[in-house]
């Protein structure tokens, strides 16, 4: 279930879903934008309307996406055109 938001938020950013891959200090400002943008048109038909308590909601793309928003911004604000965010899977997903 996450390979499927973790897959559509790196297309979303312009990157492939290999196991090994880099967002580069150049790509994270443009990833950000291109999250940001994604999420403005994007409706989100998978959360349900009503949730009775104790239901276990799926996770969105937009819970999803704005994490990884504020990481883009951390990473970029903290360390400037050096900035790199790396990632490590078992495999292709």
């Amino acid at each position: 279930m996450l390979s499927g938001l973790a897959r559509s938020l790196l297309h979303a950013m312009g990157k492939e879903c290999t196991a090994r891959g880099v967002l580069t200090g150049t790509e994270i400002p443009v990833a950000q934008q291109r999250l940001q943008d994604m999420l403005a048109t994007a409706s989100d038909s998978t959360a349900p309307d009503v949730a009775s308590p104790g239901d276990e909601l799926p996770p969105t793309l937009a819970a999803r996406a704005w994490p990884m928003i504020e990481m883009l911004k951390g990473t970029r604000s903290a360390h400037g055109e050096e900035a790199y965010i790396m990632w490590h899977a078992a495999a292709n997903f």
